[in-house]
């Protein structure tokens, strides 16, 4: 008798501890962007959420877009302090915590898409990433925004002459600010969740951000003109809290990595998208859309690369130029 009862009772646990275990195995994830589900941050989310899915169960990720947690610098610092797991963020944000990515920031620095990612996936894009735990971060691949152009409600911009003046939200990023300075713009560093704000009760004149950003947040909206400037490439990141990563296994950080690349292709996808569709959708939204004379703006902020070589170095910012 006194067999039987034990045999239950041991029974009865270990089916109890078996239907529990799943769960108890299951570590829930935040992951933080500034853009809506429909943005590329959301493609790249929804990737990473399907990759890491599809070869690990036990990890649970909620999405928080739309700057739910904060701005970017907010959730940069969540990851430091493991209040946030994983991040899709712009190197405007990442280069007050890792300086040395704010050398991709440098306008006119890329010819092409294929040229960035070229740059990015080579041994100069590797070795940038590998900074990222001495200032206790981690980072799993490059993403990808596009490159940056201008809008604004005031006039068409066409030449470095019909921007100055023009008060500007610019992202938090010394980088740019030299060069909107150097071609006369009024620059307002901004976090990207006041801008709409400041947008409509006229504080800021326009912005400027890659067409994925334009397009997704709708800015036809709020915004007139679209000059295809083409200033900047704007790369992103797909962080990991390294609260988290330390704690993987090899295993799980190969599949954490494999999640993160995942992401990144998502997220150049969904720009190579947007920049065949975009001003096509811009345009039927009644945005007035024009070309820029590149070569003048490009000349136009030329004096300011000498403090990009000071900063950055010379040899460093030429070998990106002249990479094939």
């Amino acid at each position: 008798m006194k067999r039987s009862i034990l045999g239950g009772l041991i029974a009865t646990l270990a089916t109890a501890v078996f239907a529990a275990s799943p769960a108890l195995a299951q570590q829930e994830l935040k992951m933080a962007y500034a853009l809506s589900k429909d943005s590329h941050y959301g493609a790249g989310a929804a990737a990473f959420i399907e990759s890491l899915g599809d070869s690990n169960e036990n990890f649970v990720i909620e999405e928080f877009p739309n700057s739910a947690l904060g701005g970017e610098r907010e959730v940069i610092e969540g990851l430091q302090l493991g209040t946030v797991d994983v991040a899709l963020v712009s190197t405007g944000a990442t280069l007050n915590f890792v300086p040395e990515t704010g050398v991709f920031d440098v306008p006119f620095l890329f010819r092409d898409l294929d040229h960035a990612r070229g740059v990015l996936d080579s041994e100069i894009g590797e070795e940038m990433l590998a900074e990222f735990p001495k200032h206790g971060l981690t980072a799993l691949a490059w993403g990808e925004q596009g490159f940056r152009h201008l809008t604004n409600s005031k006039r068409a911009v066409e030449t470095p002459e019909d921007i100055k003046g023009l008060k500007i939200r610019i992202t938090e990023n010394p980088i740019h600010l030299k060069a909107f300075r150097e071609l006369g713009v009024q620059a307002s560093p901004m976090a990207w969740p006041e801008v709409a704000t400041a947008l409509q009760q006229g504080a800021i004149d326009g912005q400027e951000n890659p067409l994925s950003v334009i397009v997704s947040a709708k800015l036809w909206q709020l915004q007139d003109h679209l000059s295809l400037t083409g200033h900047v490439y704007a790369p992103a990141l797909i962080l990991v809290s390294p609260m988290v990563y330390d704690s993987l296994s090899d295993e799980e950080k190969e599949q954490f990595q494999a999640a993160g690349k995942a992401a990144a292709l998502a997220m150049r996808d969904y720009v190579d998208t947007v920049e065949k569709d975009g001003i096509e959708t811009l345009k039927e939204n009644g945005m007035q859309v024009n070309e820029v004379d590149y070569a003048a703006f490009e000349a136009a902020v030329e004096p300011v690369y000498a403090d990009y070589y000071s900063q950055f170095g010379e040899e460093l910012i030429e070998s990106i130029r002249d990479a094939q």
